[in-house]
């Protein structure tokens, strides 16, 4: 069993790359997983909290200048980010637009998942993901009529719904259950990585096959917003990198990479369909989901071999 576990931990890249081919091959699969992407991502939260204890939430919180930090840079730097690799890439119209809304999205759902395969600071990374989502309604509206002069209706009760549901509540559960049952929930350490990249894979399958359509449909120019996408996350983890100039050690620094690169793609489309405005804006976000679930266990594997050498 734990040679299982372990088989697919490590090989996660490749999972990832074979789950989005079946995804744009057979579209119909994602589609049926799609009505139940929020139980699976309440489901992956609960798996990454298990890690974790209440001891460790205690130690984030008495940094406050660490949440400071992630605020500053996921709205600061990544939204002139999105900004600009909108205009180099799409001049101006809904794509550049677009482009502009995932710079400025929150940290996504499953960025603690990748902290935790990486061997970062999952703690840190889940109460930087929990704050930035639930700001994210308030900031995100002043940064995208600033940057790009459009006004954004967003839905904030559905935003604060998602983030207790899916995020506050299982993570609570989590780590109660590895603080009062701590010896029995830390036999399992070694399967909680593989349990979480199996629900990673799912999740995947969930987001590629209602994209396949928009992906496949743009044709060859499919291959510029795929490598807009990509720099725009390759700026983030370069954002991130500022954070070795305040983290205390290597797994804080992994935290923060996986909080300003990953992308909460999901939000965008709510947002662009509450605010009445063309779907095409929302058409980057489902390009970097893809992107980006594809490239993050790249990332994950290098950083996991550096901490084991």
């Amino acid at each position: 069993m734990r040679g299982a576990f372990r088989l697919i931990e490590n090989n996660l890249l490749l999972l990832a790359v074979a789950t989005a081919a079946l995804g744009l091959a057979a579209p119909a699969i994602g589609f049926a997983l799609k009505a139940v992407i929020s139980p699976l991502l309440a489901l992956l939260m609960l798996v990454i909290s298990l890690t974790f204890d209440a001891k460790a939430v205690r130690i984030v919180l008495r940094k406050p200048d660490r949440q400071l930090w992630a605020l500053g840079l996921v709205y600061g730097p990544m939204s002139l980010a999105g900004w600009l690799t909108g205009r180099i890439f799409f001049g101006t119209g809904p794509l550049a637009a677009g482009q502009t809304l995932v710079g400025m999205l929150p940290t996504d759902v499953s960025a603690p998942l990748l902290v935790l395969l990486a061997r970062g600071n999952v703690a840190l990374a889940a109460v930087l993901n929990a704050v930035n989502t639930a700001l994210s309604p308030f900031i995100i509206p002043f940064l995208f009529l600033w940057l790009t002069g459009i006004e954004l209706t967003v839905p904030v009760g559905a935003v604060v719904l998602e983030l207790v549901l899916i995020v506050l509540v299982p993570t609570v559960v989590g780590v109660w259950l590895r603080t009062r049952f701590l010896e029995q929930v830390s036999r399992l350490d070694f399967a909680w990585p593989a349990l979480g990249s199996v629900l990673y894979l799912v999740l995947l399958l969930a987001v590629v096959g209602p994209n396949a359509a928009t992906v496949i449909g743009y044709g060859w120019y499919a291959v510029v917003i795929a490598v807009a996408a990509l720099t725009l996350i390759l700026i983030g983890y370069a954002v991130g990198m500022i954070s070795k100039f305040f983290a205390a050690d290597r797994e804080e620094l992994i935290a923060f990479l996986f909080t300003t690169s990953k992308k909460e793609f999901s939000i965008a489309a709510a947002f662009v369909a509450a605010s009445g405005l063309p779907s095409e804006i929302a058409v980057p976000a489902a390009f970097f989901a893809v992107i980006q679930m594809i490239t993050s266990p790249i990332a994950a594997k290098m950083l996991a071999s550096k901490w084991r050498q």
